[in-house]
């Protein structure tokens, strides 16, 4: 495969944007740099915004967005808390008790779900478990939340993100603890967030998008996600995953377009061909150097990013010989 290519701006052929939030508008409460900008001059396409994060009601995303300068509505905000909330409205009588090892966001989906969200086991029959990000989680909290599941309680997590990105570095995400409480018990949890299909098909429910864009900075969440559910990516390097990342990503986390930050949503991709070990995208060159890429015209420029990962997959898939990438390459 390869990456796709557009005749005009990125935004130009969509009609919804949805974006990853942490990594790709903020990291932890400050805006990427430029984030804002990009964002508010999309015109008429609809911006909806997508977080596996768990942990803040929808209202708090939406007044943070609105502080940062972006015209973010509560409608506009999808939460994996919300996701997993819906899943289990599916599957528990209305009224039912919830051990929940979570924050806000979590307890509100939950009972705006009809469902009632309880702290330990003592007090109330427990008919689940469920999992969310919050960082006062503890080592008790894990406990009980094992302790529930092995008397026979089904488990749900809201997602399985195992890091989070801070503005002091990458950090444990849900998904770390999720997989202790797994390791305890045995039980595999019903997954709500990105990549799984739940936070995709609440999102597509409240859009009428004939043609979204997915935004992430995570390949095994955002891209993995948007691919399964047949909505083309983009992936900007402003968070978790970095350049090497992608140029090495096996065919299910491999984005449709790939930029350095949301500027790239305003630029025209342009389509990338790959001949032996040079590849040409519009007046960018990459080209190998043994097992190393390197850009040898057009440096700092999208086209560049899109001719070095085309090359570096092209020489996976072709021959199976795997390239490293000089991370000083960006745009």
């Amino acid at each position: 495969m390869t990456l796709a290519a557009t005749e005009g701006a990125l935004v130009d052929a969509h009609d919804a944007v949805l974006l990853d939030l942490d990594g790709v508008v903020y990291r932890s409460h400050a805006a990427v740099p430029g984030a804002v900008e990009a964002l508010t001059s999309v015109g008429d396409t609809r911006l909806a915004y997508l977080t596996n994060n768990a942990n803040r009601r929808p209202e708090t995303v939406a007044e943070h967005l609105q502080q940062l300068g972006l015209p973010a509505e509560v409608e506009d905000i999808i939460t994996s808390a919300q996701a997993i909330a819906g899943v289990m409205a599916r599957d528990l009588p209305r009224g039912s008790a919830v051990l929940t090892v979570g924050g806000e966001g979590l307890h509100t989906a939950l009972t705006e779900r009809g469902l009632v969200p309880v702290a330990d086991r003592h007090g109330a029959r427990i008919a689940a478990v469920v999992q969310g990000y919050a960082p006062a989680i503890g080592w008790t909290d894990l406990a009980e939340a094992a302790y529930a599941i092995q008397a026979g309680a089904p488990h749900y997590a809201s997602n399985t993100d195992l890091t989070i990105p801070t503005s002091d570095g990458i950090a444990p995400g849900n998904g770390a603890l999720v997989h202790a409480v797994q390791l305890a018990t045995g039980v595999q949890p019903v997954i709500a967030g990105k990549p799984f299909a739940p936070l995709f098909e609440e999102t597509m429910a409240r859009l009428d998008s004939r043609s979204p864009l997915m935004v992430g900075d995570r390949l095994d969440t955002d891209i993995r996600g948007a691919r399964s559910a047949g909505i083309l990516s983009l992936c900007v390097l402003t968070g978790v995953n970095s350049l090497a990342d992608v140029v090495a990503a096996d065919p299910q986390d491999r984005p449709d377009f790939i930029g350095a930050d949301l500027a790239s949503l305003h630029e025209t991709h342009a389509e990338v061909v790959v001949e032996g070990d040079r590849a040409h995208c519009g007046e960018a060159t990459a080209e190998l150097d043994g097992d190393r890429v390197r850009v040898t015209s057009g440096a700092g420029t999208t086209a560049a990013l899109r001719a070095v990962v085309a090359l570096g997959w092209a020489c996976r898939d072709e021959s199976g010989r795997a390239v490293t990438v000089d991370e000083t390459i960006d745009a």
